[in-house]
């Protein structure tokens, strides 16, 4: 009787294992899913937070505004739907890569791993350019003793920038030091204002008006002061100017909404800049035929696992963060 020859470790030996999958591919999955609950708890801490302080979170569409060469134009939220949309557009020519591989055409695959790279660096331009906006800032606010945001607006409820108004005063500043701080502290940079000059610039202005960060449950915008509530809240609660933010400041708003922002979209970046350098790995060995030589291109099928996943996980980062 002939002896029956079995695979008893089928995955090691990259054969068939449970569902057809292969070693590499059952790790591939199961690094997926732990990583796919490390960003649920991510999301659901930014959810948590959000719903916690609904009143004076900032408002989406009132922060990212910015569109490349379009200097002065509103346009909220478009940038960012465009980068989702190339992120979705480069999930597509992965897929084709993967379907060409399987076909063994070696020259489709090489092209659309090519767009596929493309378009990974396009999408990370896209957001340190939405992070320099983001940091930068446009308009500018003032930090009450609370720790809350007041913004300048026009008599008609748009935003007016710091340098619009603020005066100049003849006054010396000087950037706070480790050495020279409380507890080691230090001050990142200096701002362009103080908040003297705009008190000063704010009275010599009378059609100005302070927004707070808290939203008016009826109109669903953040509620304007009055002139005169305006000059007794600036003269009186005033302590620190706010331009751009970071991970203490933040003149859009709450501190979390900064902090969450920098934490979620900087993690999902770093997981994207390493898919573009896997696709790079990926697309040279395709050009010099490794692939070709072992019969399969199952390591582009591997990488194009984890490029769906980033693409899927900014998908629900766009719709919690920049939608809800």
């Amino acid at each position: 009787m002939g002896a029956t020859v079995t695979h008893e470790h089928a995955l090691l030996d990259g054969g068939p294992g449970p569902m057809g999958a292969t070693y590499g591919k059952m790790m591939m999955w199961f690094f997926i899913v732990s990583d796919a609950l490390t960003f649920s708890g991510f999301i659901a801490a930014y959810g948590f937070s959000r719903f916690k302080f609904i009143e004076t979170w900032p408002i989406a569409d009132e922060v990212f505004t910015h569109f490349p060469f379009l200097h002065g134009v509103t346009a909220p939220m478009y940038y960012v739907a465009l980068m989702t949309f190339i992120l979705i557009f480069s999930s597509v020519t992965m897929v084709l890569a993967v379907d060409a591989g399987h076909q063994m055409k070696k020259s489709k695959v090489a092209f659309y791993m090519f767009l596929t790279i493309i378009g990974g660096f396009i999408f990370l331009g896209s957001q340190a350019w939405e992070w320099k906006n983001f940091i930068k800032g446009e308009y500018g606010a003032v930090e009450t003793r609370g720790g809350s945001i007041l913004q300048f607006v026009d008599k008609e409820g748009k935003r007016v920038a710091l340098a619009d108004f603020a005066a100049n005063l003849p006054e010396e500043r000087e950037q706070l030091t480790r050495d020279k701080g409380f507890w080691f502290e230090k001050e990142s940079s200096i701002s362009e204002h103080s908040v003297a000059e705009v008190i000063a610039g704010f009275k010599a202005n009378p059609n100005l008006l302070i927004r707070t960060e808290v939203i008016n449950k009826e109109t669903k915008h953040k509620t304007t002061l009055s002139r005169e509530e305006s000059l007794k809240k600036l003269e009186q609660d005033a302590v620190l100017v706010v331009e751009g933010a970071n991970l203490k400041h933040n003149e859009y708003g709450h501190k979390l909404f900064a902090d969450f922002f920098f934490f979620i979209t900087g993690f999902h970046g770093f997981h994207v800049f390493s898919g573009v350098i896997l696709n790079i790995l990926i697309f040279f060995n395709v050009i010099i035929g490794t692939y070709e030589k072992r019969g399969s291109y199952e390591m582009v099928e591997k990488v194009g696992l984890y490029w769906h996943f980033v693409d899927l996980v900014w998908v629900f980062v766009f719709t919690f963060f920049y939608l809800v």
